[in-house]
This record gives structure tokens, C-alpha cells and sequence, in this order.
């Protein structure tokens, strides 16, 4: 089987592909599977065989999912694999923000050819850059997702009170966030009662330019806003003007645009959240390990355009259906397989929004092409995949 490399992908993870059974590489051509970061792939024309693209990281805005779903491509993500990475960058901008770190850091270093003696210029001007202390300090956390919980449950550790509200909390995040994280009943108390923000949802019609001028208007004025989720969820207009009002004190992305660059208020970080190698090789080796399940057992987990859905392989053969989700597929799965004269050993089925995936395992180490054309005919169908 063919992987192709569409960025540099940590060996750590790349390494995990058995070389007698996969050819990985960036000039692999056909292939069944992608491993991409940053390359965009809205325009690129895809292979029929093309299985699975995995996504070394979280976001998949890079990727055209609605083509990828109607062709039977699952896409993968890493939810999780690079949360600590950007939870420390998140925690040292609450920080650094609070303190006047960047601007005191450049203001030092302009002393080099202003004064002969940069100590005596230090101890003199460094109250301009009087700071605040995080301790005590109300930090909202908006989406209690890998990394908001993670963001929460470190500031309480700090001595700060978390206030967090996620509309979609899963009971996972829920178990793990700390007892000291008081859940806020929507956004608008976040805005309202914190002098800290940090944004961690993706971005959707609903997200997009959440925080904006009406939202502004509730926080309290001086508050600090962190964004190391996407761009599109702040009104960078609206942002500026806040600034320039001191209703916002300071403003930190890790997204920067034209829009965000050359204003005092703004610190622009260059999309390092996930930047280490620790974080590298974590979303390195689950996208290999996602790809490497799905083409051998047709397990699926971290999808994001269809369901997870793993059973354990008992032997025989696999027949793997992506599906539409719509009344009668399954029944008509069951008795077509049935008809056909194959015994079913195993079966799992889940949907996911409007589609579906379902995994039928079989005694016999075969099934004919015969009968897999007869299941292409049911109403609904997207793709089948046969693992043997």
C-alpha cells in the first residue's frame, strides 16, 4: 500500500509503516492513503483508490471534506496530540501579556546604542513596564475541549479562578476538568465577569467573529484576550478599535493576518502552538497509527467526517461500507449479505450526522466481486473497502 507524504512528517511516525507492506514517501503516486500538515488540498485532483488522508494535527480546514465524504475518503485528525504544546504557549501569554514582557524585551534591547550604561537605564525605566500578577485573576476559558481543559485545570494550579462554559462538553472532558473550574451558564457571563479570555473552539458559522464588538462591550474594561484557536473567530476590526479605547488592554493570536500586524495592542504569534517537537511526533505517530488501523481492520477513530467505529478482527474477511444515513441501509446490508449465502461472524454499525459506516466480518477469507457489486446497488452507498 501507497502513503503519501504531503509535508514533512515526523520519523517517529512515519517509521511505524512495516516498509514490507507500505511505500511512504512524498513522490508516492496512486496512493491509498495522505499524511499532510499544512498543505492545502481543496484543488487537488484525488486518486480512486485514495482511502484516507490524515491530518497531523487538529485542524482540517485544509482539507475539502464535504468532496472527501461523498468519494468514501475518511479524514482523520489528532485531537489531543499537540493540547500540551498549546496549552504552555497559552499560559506563558497570560503571562507575558500581564507583565509588559515584549515590549520591556524590545525596549532593552534599544538601550544597546541609547545609554553607555544599560544597567543604570534599566533600574531607571523599568517602571513604565509595571506589570500584573495572574494570581487571583478571573481566567474565562471558552470550549473545554484537549486543550481548554487543560488551560483551566493549570490556571487553577496558578491560584486563578477558572470560570469555563462549553455548549458541546463531552463527559470525558467533563471527568477531567478540575472541581475548582465553576461552569458559567453561556459565553456572555465568560464576557462579563472575567479579566482574562482564551478562546478554544473551532471555527464554524456559529464561532465565527464571536468575540466582536457586542461581546466586547460586556467584559470588563482592561480585560486580556488569548486566541490560539483559529483567526476567524475574532473581529480583528473591532479588536483594534477596543484597543485603541483601552476597553481590551491586550490582545494575543497565534493567527496572525494583514489585519492584526503593526498595532501596539496586538502581540502576534507565528502559529506556534503546536511548534515542538514533542507535539511533531505525538500527531506524527497517532495520524500513522489511524491510517495503518483503517487500511488493516477498517477501524475508525478520530474521524472527522465519519463515525468511529472498532471491532476487534477475529480473522476472515472484512467488508467496510460507508454509507448514507438514511432509513432501511442497514436492514438491506443484513438480508443482501444474507441472500448472497455469507455467514455473518461479526457486525458493527454507527452513523454520524447523515452518514454511516458499518463493518461486516465474514468466516470466509474471500467474497466475490459479484457480491460486492450487488451491495454497491443498495441506495445509499458510498464506497466499500474489503480487508482480507
Amino acid at each position: 500500500m501507497k502513503i503519501k507524504l504531503m509535508n514533512k512528517i515526523s520519523p517517529i511516525g512515519t517509521d511505524l509503516f512495516d516498509r514490507s507492506k507500505y511505500e511512504v514517501g512524498e513522490n508516492v503516486e496512486d496512493p491509498d492513503a495522505m499524511l499532510v500538515r499544512s498543505a492545502a488540498l481543496h484543488d487537488m485532483e484525488f486518486g480512486d483508490g485514495l482511502l484516507a488522508i490524515a491530518r497531523a494535527g487538529a485542524g482540517v480546514n485544509n482539507i475539502p471534506i464535504d468532496r472527501c465524504t461523498g468519494n468514501g475518503i475518511v479524514v482523520f485528525n489528532t485531537p489531543g496530540a499537540n493540547s500540551n504544546g498549546v496549552k504552555e504557549l497559552v499560559l506563558s501569554a497570560l503571562i507575558f501579556s500581564s507583565r509588559n514582557v515584549i515590549a520591556a524585551n524590545k525596549w532593552v534591547e534599544e538601550q544597546k546604542d541609547n545609554c553607555p550604561d544599560v544597567a543604570k537605564a534599566v533600574e531607571k525605566g523599568k517602571g513604565q513596564f509595571s506589570g500584573h500578577e495572574i494570581q487571583g485573576k478571573t481566567l474565562g476559558v471558552i470550549g473545554l475541549g484537549a486543550i481548554g481543559r487543560l488551560v483551566a485545570n493549570t490556571a487553577v494550579d496558578l491560584g486563578m479562578n477558572v470560570i469555563g462554559f462549553d455548549k458541546f462538553i463531552t463527559v470525558d472532558s467533563a471527568w477531567s476538568l478540575s472541581r475548582s473550574v465553576i461552569k458559567a451558564s453561556s459565553n456572555e457571563e465568560i464576557f462579563k465577569k472575567c479579566d482574562y479570555i482564551t478562546v478554544h473552539v473551532p471555527l464554524t458559522p456559529e464561532t465565527e467573529n464571536m468575540i466582536n464588538k457586542e461581546s466586547i462591550a460586556m467584559m470588563k474594561d482592561g480585560v486580556r484576550i488569548m486566541n490560539f484557536a483559529r483567526a476567524g473567530l475574532v473581529n480583528a476590526a473591532d479588536m483594534k478599535e477596543a484597543l485603541d479605547s483601552g476597553k481590551v488592554a491586550i490582545y494575543v493570536t497565534d493567527f496572525p493576518t494583514e489585519e492584526t500586524l503593526g498595532h501596539n495592542g496586538i502581540i502576534n504569534i507565528p502559529h506556534l502552538g503546536a511548534t515542538t517537537e514533542e507535539s511533531e511526533d505525538n500527531c506524527a505517530k497517532m495520524a500513522s497509527r489511524q491510517i495503518i488501523d483503517y487500511l488493516e481492520t477498517g477501524n475508525i477513530k478520530n474521524s472527522v467526517n465519519f463515525p468511529d467505529v472498532e471491532m476487534a478482527h477475529n480473522g476472515g474477511c472484512r467488508i467496510c461500507l460507508l454509507h448514507r444515513n438514511i432509513p432501511n441501509v442497514l436492514a438491506k446490508i443484513s438480508s443482501t449479505v444474507s441472500e448472497l449465502g455469507i455467514n455473518i461472524e461479526n457486525m458493527s454499525n454507527r452513523s454520524k450526522k447523515d452518514v454511516a459506516y458499518t463493518i461486516v466480518e465474514i468466516i470466509d477469507s474471500e467474497i466475490p466481486e459479484s457480491s460486492l457489486e450487488k451491495l454497491r446497488t443498495i441506495d445509499g452507498m458510498i464506497r466499500i473497502n474489503v480487508i482480507k
